[in-house]
């Protein structure tokens, strides 16, 4: 059996998903309510049998840190692992100046692992993927570089690095945020974009980023540095993601993946939790997403004094361990552990992260409300635009945000 590492990538500021990476790493933020956005590719590797994973941490990690040393320890005695790396500084006085850099700082790990193959995936995106397949695919080509590819939209195009591919599977050309994306062959309304996930031979991989690493010009990014250059000299295949099946897996869900690159992408991939029949399936346990257990309470619902409408109840919605819907009304939300909804209050549309108490008598819709924040008895949030604006941080799409702690009167 080949000898396989995964390094994950896991320290980008992550600015668009600002303010909820005011005090953490993107790949930390949390999702569907009880987990962590890199919770879904550890558990796409733990599941496909992957179990050495380093995952490449910069800014604002401690969050992201603490996660993985509580929530991700694997049997030591099998060298089982998932560590975190600290950006190191050990080629300068640098932080990482891109993604290609992060792998050149850190040669180290391919040194002393000795890997056949290597896997650079990011951090920061859901989706479900066995990676072995990609694998199987990668040596059936005998191929340098693979990198995983999936159609989006093309009007999406300039958000991604845009591959245009032969009949065999081979990359012919690779074009990184392009102003106007090349349409897909026989579908002009998509273009194939890469999915930020590589699978190197280590060989292939070590000489790149040290090449780039010389070059004082150059972005040091993978799309950019490495792949826009690496396919005109050696053989680089494209890996149909959308091919890619799993155990429990359902037809509606192949080709899942959403890169919650922005608030309102973040936003609407929770809210396809909650609807009846998911796209994305949480509870597929034969490819289950791992995170770190609680020792918390069953969720609580209480009163059910009808005749005065103080009835604790919540409808399609996702709600976590530990918390309290007293006398309140919960629709269509994503409720995180430790979360207090009191008497008369209304949510809907909404996302709370952990230890968020809603008053009396409040109304939320369409809100992301951040860990530790207490909302007063009797506010109203979510239905008027220019007061929401005035005091919080409101998308383009109209999704109001409250940060971390936020003292809200």
């Amino acid at each position: 059996m080949s000898k396989l590492l995964a390094m994950i990538l896991a320290g980008g500021a992550g600015t668009r998903l600002e303010p909820l990476t005011r005090e953490r790493a993107k790949p930390a933020v949390p999702f569907g309510g009880r987990y962590r956005i890199i919770d879904f590719v550890l558990s796409n590797f733990a599941n496909s049998g992957v179990y050495r994973m380093k995952v490449l941490t910069q800014y604002k990690s401690d969050s992201l840190n603490n996660h993985l040393s509580r929530a991700w320890r694997m049997t030591a005695f099998l060298g089982h692992y998932v560590e975190a790396v600290p950006a190191q500084m050990r080629t300068g006085l640098d932080w990482y100046k891109g993604s290609a850099d992060a792998i050149y700082q850190n040669l180290n790990i391919i040194t002393d692992e000795e890997p056949d193959h290597i896997f650079v995936f990011g951090a920061d995106h859901v989706y479900r993927m066995d990676v072995r397949k990609m694998l199987d695919f990668h040596i059936e080509q005998k191929a340098a570089c693979t990198v995983a590819a999936i159609p989006v939209p093309i009007e999406q195009g300039r958000e991604f690095g845009i591959i245009k591919v032969g009949p065999d599977g081979r990359m012919l050309e690779f074009l990184e945020k392009p102003k106007d994306p090349p349409p897909m062959p026989g579908n002009p309304k998509m273009c194939l974009a890469s999915m930020g996930n590589y699978l190197f031979t280590t060989d292939t991989l070590v000489k790149q980023v040290v090449r780039d690493a010389a070059d004082e010009t150059s972005a040091h990014d993978f799309g950019k540095s490495i792949i826009s250059e690496l396919y005109k000299h050696e053989p680089v295949y494209v890996y149909d993601f959308a091919q890619n099946t799993l155990s429990g897996q359902e037809e509606k869900e192949r080709g899942y993946w959403r890169d919650v690159g922005n608030i309102d992408v973040y936003y609407q991939s929770n809210m396809d939790l909650v609807e009846v029949d998911p796209i994305f399936n949480l509870y597929n346990d034969r490819w289950p997403i791992h995170t770190q257990p609680n020792n918390y309470p069953p969720a609580k619902f209480v009163f059910a004094d009808a005749d005065n409408k103080r009835v604790g109840k919540a409808t399609d919605s996702l709600v976590a361990e530990g918390c309290i819907i007293s006398g309140g009304s919960v629709h269509r939300s994503v409720l995180s552990p430790k979360v207090r909804v009191n008497s008369y209050s209304e949510v809907e549309d909404s996302i709370l992260f952990e230890n968020v108490t809603i008053g009396r008598r409040c109304r939320i819709k369409r809100a992301i409300i951040d860990k530790n924040v207490e909302i007063p008895p009797g506010m109203t949030i979510g239905y008027d635009a220019a007061e929401d604006k005035r005091r919080f941080h409101v998308t383009s799409g109209g999704v109001v945000v409250i940060p971390k702690g936020m003292k809200v009167t």
